[in-house]
């Protein structure tokens, strides 16, 4: 018996992301906060226990489940080499421009050796909406259009009502997170777009971390 060959996007979980929400394809949803890190080992012996104890406190108030994951991925040092060879090309005296160069290729020795890792942190919050007049479709009858522009309106009415949901449980995580002292930023639907492609495209070479600093939240 043959084989049929299966796209790759039969093996992604995602049915679709709208409005800083991702839809997977079960119909439950999710949203995604960027964190901050705190540098435990530089606090002092209370300090830390302290911290232990907040967080422990912020677990114990989840009355839902929540995933914390870590991206870790090599840093591409190739548009800061760009920038400073940009630099150098402007720049007036001489003395710098070779400084400049110097430190380029320090720079690019260092890197060749070892490996500079980046590092980011997230929060993925779920919601599991209730069948309700889902049809044949599941739970992603709801929120998938419709033929009937009136189904239409009935979808996307219930997909703004589960929103709110879900965005009560991120609120929740949120001041949790800032009462222990993490800094947090909700990933639009481009910066979920561009998290989920290089999770699934790991060989593409990584910038700067996306959406910027935690707290510089992009609408």
């Amino acid at each position: 018996m043959a084989l049929r060959s299966r796209s790759t996007q039969e093996f992604v979980p995602i049915e679709d992301i709208r409005d800083g929400v991702v839809i997977l394809k079960n119909g439950s949803m999710r949203m995604v906060l960027m964190v901050s890190s705190i540098n435990f080992a530089l606090k002092s012996e209370d300090e830390q226990t302290a911290l232990l104890l907040q967080f422990q406190n912020f677990l114990n108030s989840l009355d839902f489940s929540a995933q914390f994951f870590l991206q870790s991925r090599r840093l591409d040092i190739n548009p800061y080499i760009e920038s400073l060879q940009a630099r150098t090309e402007v720049q007036k005296s001489e003395l710098i421009k070779i400084q400049t160069r110097e430190y380029i290729e320090f720079v690019k020795n260092f890197t060749s050796s070892i490996n500079i890792m980046s590092k980011t942190f997230f929060v993925v919050i779920p919601y599991y909406p209730s069948v309700i007049d889902s049809g044949n479709k599941g739970l992603l009858g709801r929120f998938l259009p419709g033929k009937k522009s009136g189904g239409d309106a009935i979808k996307e009415t219930r997909f703004e009502e589960d929103k709110i949901q879900l965005e009560q449980k991120v609120t929740i995580v949120e001041q949790g997170l800032t009462s222990v002292g993490v800094r947090t930023a909700r990933l639009g639907t481009e910066e979920l777009a561009e998290l989920f492609y290089k999770s699934f495209n790991p060989g593409e070479k990584s910038g700067a971390p996306l959406g910027g600093q935690p707290g510089q939240q992009k609408k």
